[in-house]
């Protein structure tokens, strides 16, 4: 959980820095207790403690190196203000906190990832390439210095990103082929002087995400009222995504697919009709 210090109004960017995810109990080793429940932890007024939190929460995986990413759909199921949520993140992207990305997922997914993860992920991934001795491996120290810290948004022209990376030496074709194979940038399809900037080895987990909505919502689906108590849905075990139930009801809540509903047993899950 974040630390107290934190809870003031996310607008204020300087002491937002300073709420580095691995600056508090959310660090990695804290990722592996998966007992505080869904229910208890749903709502929440500040979008940087619930960030920090869901990352905290983010499913041990196996088989599979990433570092813990919140959907922007989570968010909308926990911080009711929607505007204030893409507030606070335009402010978290300025201060460099974090980073947001589009997913190839065929709907209008979006990634946060912060930025310290972000970077750990990217040395991973770098750390895979150059043992594969490839030409143009300079590339990733110029994408890193003078592309990724300017540039917020989650695509890149062709004509920018060749500027960007010039700054650090003479950027050619063969360098933005090797940070594609990295896994650091996609080409748009509808437009190829476009590309997405993407987290590396995430390919295996967006299947599972696609796959784990299809899974739960059918799961609902085969009940009498199309509903279920969160605390025993929670414990499912899903077949088909490495990702856990608590991580896809917090995607389904906040994409609108799924309305959850107080009762005196407690906190009840419900497919939506509208």
């Amino acid at each position: 959980m974040a630390e107290p210090s934190s809870s003031h109004s996310s607008s204020h960017g300087k002491r937002k820095r300073a709420c580095s995810p691995n600056d508090n109990a959310s660090s990695s080793p804290g990722r592996t207790k998966n007992s505080t429940s869904l229910e208890d932890n749903l709502i929440f007024t500040d979008t940087l403690i619930a960030l920090q939190l869901m990352r905290a929460q983010f499913p041990k995986l196996e088989k599979v190196v990433t570092q813990p990413f919140i959907l922007q759909s989570q968010l909308y199921s926990s911080v009711k203000d929607r505007t204030q949520v893409d507030r606070d993140l335009e402010s978290l992207k300025k201060d460099r906190v974090l980073r947001v990305f589009k997913l190839n997922t065929g709907q209008d997914d979006h990634a946060i990832m912060f930025m310290d993860d972000y970077l750990r992920q990217m040395e991973f991934a770098i750390r895979r390439s150059t043992g594969k001795k490839q030409d143009g491996s300079e590339v990733f120290e110029w994408f890193e210095k003078f592309v990724l810290h300017s540039k917020l948004d989650v695509s890149i022209n062709h004509l920018e990103l060749c500027s960007l990376l010039s700054r650090g030496g003479d950027a050619k074709d063969k360098h933005i082929t090797v940070l594609m194979n990295a896994g650091l940038l996609t080409r748009q399809l509808i437009d190829p002087n476009m590309y997405w900037f993407s987290i590396p080895s995430i390919g295996p987990i967006l299947k599972g995400l696609s796959q784990g909505r299809k899974e739960v919502l059918s799961l609902l689906n085969r009940r009498k009222y199309k509903e279920m108590l969160v605390s025993s849905l929670e414990k499912t075990r899903l077949r088909s995504s490495p990702l856990d139930v608590r991580f896809h009801l917090r995607d389904l809540i906040g994409s609108g697919h799924i309305k959850t509903v107080q009762t005196p047993t407690g906190l009840l899950a419900r497919v939506s009709t509208d």
